[in-house]
């Protein structure tokens, strides 16, 4: 997907006026004083930041604060942005029924209908991937060339991949490698505001932010950009074994009277893997039947803890990844909306040689064709078990460990490849002499 520099990128416009914001404003001054409660007192640009609008929208609304006698003024200065706020009785009475109706107290949440429009702007199906990204992505690599060509032809497509094989044959491993073919950045939104309801979005484990150590500064300026967004490279979520329906919706905190988007909302314009696919609590077919709708329609339906239902989209990479073959885990159905199947199998000898060379390189072992024959025709080849991606590695690095162990220089013998050999696959490992 072709890659668009960062500073070609901007946040949405900032709000000129209250009403551009989307937010109505009770629901903003309702915001301030659950703000102002709990940060006991705030000057106007420190609201400003806090809950991320132009200190110009805000000004009026804490106007109508004094007037009401919700707030006052504690500290008088000569700038107005730097006059501090606190909450009176009645103030703090309006902010304690607030935060029991709802917590959340972040940036101000952005509405449905704009975070539509944004994700549409900056839709992942738009990109495309040539053969020069495909393989600078996976540069350094051993993937064979009919498989590159399989991913690039799917990544295009837009359509979910699916991609299975032996476990240790490098499925994850190619998998994750794909986000280096994610191009540019994105808009994220610190939060939704759905019926009024509060879904928290922004979350600094998936999403990676751009300007994660600029200041929040000016933002009473137009030309800033709306900040209760924020810029981040696009997403990449992986979800295992412990992936579960419940776990792919709304996830309602009964205390703090707010939601936590599901992991496909996160991954919005970005990518997400299925990994293990058939080894979760809940049956694969269950889990792909889930799947089918924002597979075909590119859009998902959540619901409130109310009973309220409502659509968003899906822009996401879907990989679904794992051991089973796919006619074992859905139905013909479902397989028709995966038209991209990719098996992921044993090595060649040549390709097993060229990871074992690299696996020694980046260990700092020495390699020696002896070793790798001694791997390949007695380890291998005696007990049947098949040439798999994870192999080298795996097995290299302890030796590596034994050595360090040991105070030995590194050194790849036959003695220590089997003690590894047998370490690694549960047997009685005979020390080495």
């Amino acid at each position: 997907m072709s890659a668009t520099p960062t500073t070609d990128l901007k946040l949405p416009p900032a709000p000129r006026t209250l009403a551009d914001s989307g937010l109505s404003p009770l629901y903003v001054v309702e915001h301030l004083a659950k703000l102002l409660f709990l940060q006991g007192e705030a000057t106007l640009a420190e609201l400003s930041a806090l809950c991320r609008l132009p200190h110009t929208l805000l000004a009026p609304l804490l106007a109508f604060m004094r007037d009401e006698k919700l707030l006052e003024a504690t500290r008088y200065a000569d700038a107005e942005t730097t006059v501090s706020f606190s909450l009176g009785e009645a103030g703090r009475a309006r902010a304690r029924d607030a935060l029991a109706r709802c917590q959340y107290a972040g940036p101000l949440p952005v509405t449905l209908a704009a975070y539509r429009a944004q994700v549409a702007r900056q839709r992942l199906r738009d990109e495309r991937v040539g053969r020069a990204e495909l393989d600078a992505a996976f540069d350094g690599l051993t993937v064979r060339p009919s498989l590159l060509a399989q991913l690039g032809a799917g990544l295009n497509s837009g359509r979910a991949l699916f991609i299975h094989g032996p476990a240790g044959s490098g499925k994850t491993f190619l998998a994750e490698h794909l986000v280096g073919l994610l191009g540019g950045t994105i808009s994220v939104p610190y939060a939704l505001l759905v019926d009024n309801e509060v879904i928290q979005l922004f979350d600094p484990l998936v999403h990676q932010a751009v300007d994660a150590e600029t200041p929040v500064q000016g933002l009473e300026r137009h030309d800033a950009g709306d900040t209760r967004w924020q810029l981040c490279r696009r997403p990449l979520i992986v979800s295992g074994g412990e992936l579960t329906l419940e776990m792919l919706e709304l996830d309602f905190d009964h205390h703090a009277r707010f939601y936590q988007a599901p992991p496909q909302l996160r991954a919005n314009n970005g990518l997400m893997i299925v990994d293990d696919l058939g080894r979760q609590r809940v049956s694969a077919q269950a889990l792909m039947n889930r799947w089918i709708v924002p597979l075909d329609r590119q859009v998902d339906y959540l619901s409130l803890h109310t009973g309220s239902k409502f659509q968003v989209p899906f822009d996401v990479q879907v990989v679904f990844s794992s051991n089973l073959t796919p006619e074992t885990l859905a139905d013909e159905a479902f397989l028709r909306r995966l038209p991209y199947k990719l098996h992921v199998g044993e090595l060649t000898e040549a390709e097993y040689r060229e990871i074992f060379v690299q696996a020694c390189r980046s260990l700092g072992l020495p390699y020696t064709d002896a070793a790798l024959r001694h791997v390949v025709d007695r380890l291998h080849g005696d007990s049947g078990r098949p040439l798999l991606a994870c192999s080298p590695r795996d097995l290299l690095s302890q030796v590596r460990d034994l050595c360090r162990f040991e105070g030995q220089p590194l050194v790849l013998d036959e003695a220590r490849l089997n003690w590894a050999w047998d370490n690694y696959h549960g047997q009685a490992a005979t020390p080495p002499l």
